[in-house]
């Protein structure tokens, strides 16, 4: 589907490189770059590289937090947005996937987020912007990536206690909104929301999305693509995609797809059921 984010008719037009995304997506398939951290684990980086003089001090272990490498290593993570549009690819994402003070709470890192998807945005929009330079026939753009984080706000982390819940929504909103902000103030054209594994957790990225473009007067494409986790074919919170869809329409994402979890071959008949509803609401 081409629909943008909101139907609110008050919303300014679509940035030109959104337009552009929207109006090639009717014209030919367009291909979306692919695994960032399989790619990161072929530069065998050690600890030094995620540390480098930003963390030198930190006193935990950071190898493993990929999204510092936007700071720490910006020439690796360039090269590998750099190597994927040589490949082919219409669209990279940024490497922001756990740039999330959820996620970074991990790390010890949670007053870095932003810092984290600001950088991780620029340099995938420089890489985009040279590779346009190199052949200006064909566009090319920037998906602002927004993962699950760590928590999850359907289930409960303790057997014992079915109430318990470690996050709240407001606190889960307000980290996507902290995201989602950088990623827009460093240029991407798409925001994609990715690898559901918990159908509430991506409501609370699309209110935070929804809430911030509203705010800034914006408008950006969605695009969603939802974790199925094993052969009963269902997200870890217990959805079909078909559930799943129904849950998620009132976006009105420009894409809406499965997360590559299962592999190839068994995601295949999941897009199927996807593709016969996707669009009706």
């Amino acid at each position: 589907m081409t629909r943008p984010l909101s139907s609110a008719l008050s919303l300014p037009a679509l940035s030109p490189g959104a337009e552009a995304l929207t109006r090639l997506l009717t014209e030919r398939i367009v291909i979306l770059d692919g695994a960032m951290g399989t790619m990161i684990q072929g530069y065998g980086l050690e600890e030094a590289d995620f540390r480098g003089k930003h963390f030198a001090d930190h006193p935990s272990s950071l190898r493993g937090n990929n999204e510092l490498l936007s700071l720490t290593r910006p020439d690796v993570i360039r090269a590998i947005h750099d190597q994927f549009f040589a490949a082919g690819a219409d669209i990279v994402e940024t490497n922001t996937f756990g740039a999330n003070a959820i996620s970074q709470g991990d790390y010890d890192t949670v007053a870095h987020a932003r810092a984290l998807n600001l950088a991780s945005a620029k340099l995938a929009r420089e890489s985009a912007d040279a590779a346009m330079a190199l052949d200006p026939s064909r566009p090319r753009f920037v998906a602002g990536a927004i993962g699950p984080t760590s928590k999850t706000l359907s289930l409960s982390e303790k057997v014992d206690d079915p109430s318990y819940r470690s996050i709240t929504f407001e606190q889960l909103k307000a980290a996507y909104r902290e995201q989602v902000e950088a990623l827009i103030e460093g240029g991407v054209d798409t925001l994609l929301v990715e690898t559901i594994f918990d159908t509430l957790n991506a409501k609370a990225a699309l209110v935070a999305i929804d809430e911030t473009l509203t705010d800034l007067g914006r408008r950006l494409p969605v695009q969603i693509s939802v974790a199925i986790t094993d052969n009963s074919g269902r997200t870890l919170s217990g959805q079909t995609v078909e559930a799943f869809w129904y849950s998620i329409a009132h976006a009105n994402p420009l894409t809406v797809g499965v997360n590559c979890s299962l592999g190839a071959t068994d995601m295949r008949p999941h897009v199927a059921a996807l593709s016969k509803i996707a669009g009706t609401f």
